[in-house]
């Protein structure tokens, strides 16, 4: 800034004045200063301290060195300004630290200049200044209070840019201490929020993000905390479900893949981030359809499948193995017809609507299905745990095989042989062949 003010000292024509001239303004230098804090504090109401105040103090001192250099630099022209310099780019610093705008400081300069204005005039007329000289110091003036504000200005951006700086990296520490587990205390996240200036809300969701199409990251809202470049990016979201939350996510993650984790108290963000995470896996694997951004509470059942793979494989093996040692092309849709029977109620028109195929298609399903599994298919016990196999057989794609549940097996009217180039897949299941889509999927393409 010193180097930037100095250029325009120059132009001041100061020195250009007879130094004789500032002798009889010099005692008068005091009542000048006391009349501009007057009109400032009058003009300014921020600045109506008590005289006596800190600040009214500081303010005084200020206006009397700023009167001070301006008239002992009359015909000097070695005058520095180093000092007065420093000075009011510390005040434009202390305006940005308090959170003020510089309207108040530019209208005191500005009031300050006018009150020097009429002094000058009245001592043009006392001393019997010449209209050059008078001139030559209104003119310096102006170009002198120019100086002034613009450093200021420079003090007030700088601080603002430190302040930014500084309340970012408060931001990305809040962040961090959301989701550390075991969970920091509620005391110590409130303090960190309020030094990163993020109002503390009661609840938040995590949101676990998968690849982005592009390289930048799309421009957060200053409520949500992020972290876009880490290997494992998510986002912090307040009050997720209040209004307005959804759609703004929505906007947020859009070109990606993401899965919202559970509503959690404000220092359970890791509990969140966990189910947010396993919901995304699910997405990436295709287990769940990418429907950006996915919510944990729509996949319940998915997750718990999820949790319990391998016991779920071992289970499969031991309850329905009379339904697996079926040819793949017979055993799949009549394991898609009983999830879909099971879903309805037992109702078989509601059961046939899903897969769309007739009614009397899902009876002869079913028929065939008692006698294969006998009296667990109505065991209210084995309900639950039936349900789950199912769900599992049906919604992982790298587990079970995939056939339309829609198209006629061996048996039933209008059935056909084996599709050919298919063969079992892992847990002695088929793999799936080309052409052939899950009932869920079939059923909405028509």
């Amino acid at each position: 800034m010193n180097e930037q003010i100095r250029p325009a000292a120059t132009r001041l024509r100061l020195a250009e004045v007879p130094e004789a001239l500032a002798r009889p303004l010099r005692p008068h230098l005091e009542a000048a200063a006391e009349e501009m804090v007057r009109e400032i504090q009058g003009l300014v109401p921020e600045y109506a301290r008590p005289a006596e105040s800190t600040y009214g103090r500081r303010m005084r001192w200020t206006v009397e060195e700023t009167v001070r250099h301006f008239v002992e630099a009359m015909g000097r022209p070695e005058t520095g300004w180093d000092e007065l310099t420093r000075i009011y780019v510390g005040i434009g610093a202390h305006e940005a630290r308090g959170g003020r705008s510089l309207d108040g400081l530019q209208t005191a300069i500005r009031v300050s200049g006018q009150v020097a204005c009429r002094r000058f005039i009245k001592d043009a007329r006392r001393l019997d200044w010449s209209l050059t000289t008078l001139g030559q110091i209104i003119e310096s003036l102006f170009v002198f209070l120019e100086e002034l504000a613009g450093a200021a200005a420079q003090g007030y951006a700088d601080a603002r840019q430190r302040l930014a700086t500084e309340r970012e990296r408060h931001r990305w520490r809040l962040r961090d201490l959301l989701v550390v587990e075991p969970p920091a205390s509620i005391e110590a996240v409130a303090e960190l929020a309020s030094a990163a200036g993020w109002e503390t809300p009661r609840t938040v969701a995590l949101v676990a993000l998968g690849p982005a199409l592009e390289d930048h990251a799309p421009v957060t809202p200053p409520s949500v905390l992020a972290d876009w470049h880490g290997p494992d990016p998510y986002l912090i979201v307040p009050d997720p479900d209040g209004p307005g939350q959804e759609r703004m996510l929505a906007a947020l993650v859009r070109g990606r893949p993401a899965a919202i984790g559970p509503t959690v108290p404000l220092n359970k963000g890791a509990v969140s981030l966990r189910w947010a995470r396993r919901t995304l896996d699910l997405v990436v694997r295709g287990v769940i359809p990418e429907k950006a951004p996915v919510k944990w509470l729509d996949h319940v059942s998915t997750l718990v499948a999820s949790m319990s793979e391998e016991l779920i494989d071992l289970a499969t093996g031991a309850r329905l193995g009379p339904l697996m040692e079926l040819p793949r092309h017979r055993r799949e849709p009549l394991v898609r017809t009983l999830l879909a029977y099971m879903e309805s109620r037992d109702n078989a028109v509601a059961a046939a609507e899903r897969l769309v195929v007739h009614e009397q298609t899902v009876r002869y399903r079913i028929r065939r299905l008692e006698q294969l599994l006998g009296g667990m298919l109505y065991d209210p016990d084995r309900r639950i745990e039936l349900l789950l196999l199912l769900h599992t057989w049906v919604r992982f794609p790298d587990v079970p095989g995939q056939v339309n549940a829609a198209e006629p097996a061996d048996g039933e009217p209008g059935g056909s042989g084996s599709p050919s180039g298919l063969r079992d897949g892992p847990r002695g299941r088929p793999r799936s062949g080309a052409g052939h889509v899950p009932v869920t999927r079939a059923a909405r393409a028509r």
